[in-house]
C-alpha cells in the first residue's frame, strides 16, 4: 500500500515548513530511512527521512512552497504499485477527490465524444483549481504528465527558472534580491550562497543595519520570550580542572575518536543528572514534569543562529559514544543536515564558549528545561593548594536555573556534585 510524505512538525506550536528541496526525484526508488528532502521551520533546516521504501511519487509540492504541518506532498509506491492503482490517501488538510467519471465535451460531429482523466491527474486539476477538460492528452486519457505540462505552459517567467541553490534563493528572498540581476560563479553559472552574501556585504545598508536570517529572528523572539518569562537565577563556582585535564589525556589513548572537554563534561553532566533529577526536569503547563530520559543538549553556534542538537540517551554511553554522537550533531549543525530526532526531546542544555577563551559567563534557560550549565575556559590561575600557593588549571560553571522548577539549594547541590565530580573524576569513571 502506498505511504503518505506528509510535512512534518518539529516543535508542538508549528504550523507550517518550507520545503527546501526535494533530495530524491519523482520515480526514484527509496529506502525507508534514508534522507528524501529538506524542510526549514522556525527551528532549523532538517533532512527529513524516507517513512517507507518503494518509489517516490505524486509529488505536489516544490522548492520554496510553504505547507501545512500534515498535508501529504507525495507517495512512496510499494513494490510493483502505480500511481493508478494506489490507493489515494487524504490527511484532513486535503480535500478528497472522488473517482472522476467520463465527461462528455460539445462536438461540431454527431457522435459526442468523451474522455476521461486518471485518478491521479484529477486530482492534481482540482489542487490546482483547473478545469480538467481544457487539458490536452496524448492518449485519450488525461494523465498525471499532461497536468504537468499544462502547468509548466502557464507559468509566467520567474526566478524559478534562473539556476540557484535553495540555500541562494533563501537568502536573496529574505533580502529582497532580484536573482536575475546577479551573476553566479557556481557549475552552469549557477548562483551561489556565497554569491548572495557578497552582494550583501559589499552593498550599503542604511542606518548600517545588518540583514537578519529567518533562524536568527527566531532564536531573537524566543531568548526575549525566555528571558521576559523564565524567573532566572545563576549559580558560579570555580573548580580544579587539573584531574580533568588528566582524564582527557588518558582517554584519548584509547580510542581515535577525538575526545574534547565537552565529552567530558557531558558525561560528568548526566551522571549528576541522574542524581539530582530535579535538575532533569521541565516546566509545562504549569507543572514540573520530571524526564525519565537524559539527553543533553549542546549550544552550537552557526551562521544564521544559535542550534541546540540532542545527545539522546547521555548516561547511557561511554565516553567514545559520546564522542562520536557529539561529533556528529555538531557536524551536521553546521552543514544544515540535522534530523528531526537531532533536535528532538532535549531535558538539559551545556554552552561551552571555553574555546573562545572566555572566562566566564550566564546563559538563558532553553524552555521547558529547567537549568543551562555555562562552561568557561580553562585557564592557569594561583589557587591555595594544601595552604600554599600554587599555579592550577582553573575553570569557571555557571548554572542558570528556571526557578519555578528548582530552588537554590537544589541547585547547589547540583553543582556541587558537578564540581566534586570534575575536580575527582577518574575514582569515580575508571
Amino acid at each position: 500500500m502506498a505511504k503518505d510524505v506528509i510535512m512534518p512538525a518539529l516543535g508542538m506550536a508549528q504550523e507550517t515548513g518550507t520545503l527546501i528541496q526535494w533530495l530524491k526525484k519523482s520515480g526514484d526508488n527509496v529506502t525507508k530511512g534514508e534522507p528524501l528532502m529538506e524542510i526549514e521551520t522556525d527551528k532549523a533546516t532538517v533532512e527529513i527521512e524516507a517513512p517507507a521504501s518503494g518509489t517516490l511519487s505524486s509529488i505536489t509540492a516544490q522548492a520554496g512552497d510553504v505547507i501545512p504541518v500534515g498535508q501529504r506532498i507525495a507517495l512512496i509506491l510499494a513494490p510493483g504499485e502505480s500511481e493508478s492503482s494506489a490507493t489515494p490517501h487524504f490527511d484532513k488538510l486535503n480535500a478528497p477527490l472522488s473517482t472522476p467519471q467520463p465527461v462528455s465535451t460539445p462536438s461540431t460531429s454527431a457522435k459526442p465524444q468523451t474522455f476521461s482523466a486518471t485518478p491521479v491527474a484529477a486530482r492534481l486539476a482540482a489542487e490546482h483549481n483547473l478545469d480538467i477538460t481544457k487539458i490536452k492528452s496524448n492518449g485519450g486519457q488525461v494523465r498525471k504528465e499532461d497536468v504537468l505540462a499544462y502547468l509548466d505552459s502557464q507559468k509566467p517567467v520567474s526566478t524559478s527558472k534562473i539556476l540557484a541553490s535553495p540555500k541562494a534563493k533563501r537568502l536573496a528572498k529574505e533580502n529582497g534580491i532580484d536573482l536575475s540581476t546577479i551573476k553566479g560563479t557556481g557549475p552552469d553559472g549557477a548562483i551561489l550562497f556565497s554569491n548572495i552574501q557578497s552582494l550583501i556585504s559589499s552593498s550599503p545598508i542604511p542606518n548600517s543595519q545588518i540583514a537578519t536570517s529567518k533562524m536568527w529572528r527566531v532564536m531573537a523572539d524566543r531568548l526575549t520570550q525566555a528571558w521576559r518569562t523564565i524567573p532566572h537565577f545563576y549559580l558560579m563556582r570555580e573548580v580544579n580542572a587539573s584531574r580533568l585535564v588528566t582524564w582527557r589525556e588518558k582517554a584519548q589513548k584509547n580510542t581515535t575518536e577525538k575526545i574534547t572537554y565537552t565529552d567530558l563534561l557531558v558525561k560528568l553532566t548526566a551522571v549528576a543528572l541522574r542524581k539530582y533529577p530535579r535538575l532533569n526536569a521541565s516546566w509545562i503547563n504549569e507543572n514540573i514534569v520530571l524526564n525519565q530520559d537524559i539527553n543533553i543538549g549542546l549550544a552550537v553556534a552557526v551562521d544564521d543562529g544559535l542550534l541546540v542538537p540532542v545527545i539522546h540517551h547521555a548516561d547511557e554511553m561511554n565516553l567514545t559514544q559520546l564522542a562520536s554522537s557529539r561529533s556528529g550533531i555538531v557536524s551536521r549543525a553546521k552543514s544544515n543536515k540535522l534530523t528531526l530526532d537531532d533536535l528532538s526531546g532535549g531535558t538539559f542544555t551545556i554552552s561551552n564558549l571555553g574555546m573562545y577563551g572566555v572566562d566566564a559567563f550566564n546563559a538563558i534557560v532553553n524552555p521547558p528545561q529547567a537549568a543551562i550549565l555555562a562552561v568557561s575556559r580553562i585557564a592557569d590561575r594561583v589557587v591555595p593548594v594544601n595552604g600554599q600557593p600554587a599555579v592550577q588549571p582553573m575553570m569557571t560553571l555557571s548554572l542558570s536555573c528556571d526557578h519555578r522548577v528548582v530552588d537554590g539549594a537544589r541547585g547547589a547541590e547540583f553543582l556541587q556534585a558537578l564540581a566534586d565530580l570534575i575536580e575527582e573524576p577518574l575514582q569515580l569513571l575508571n
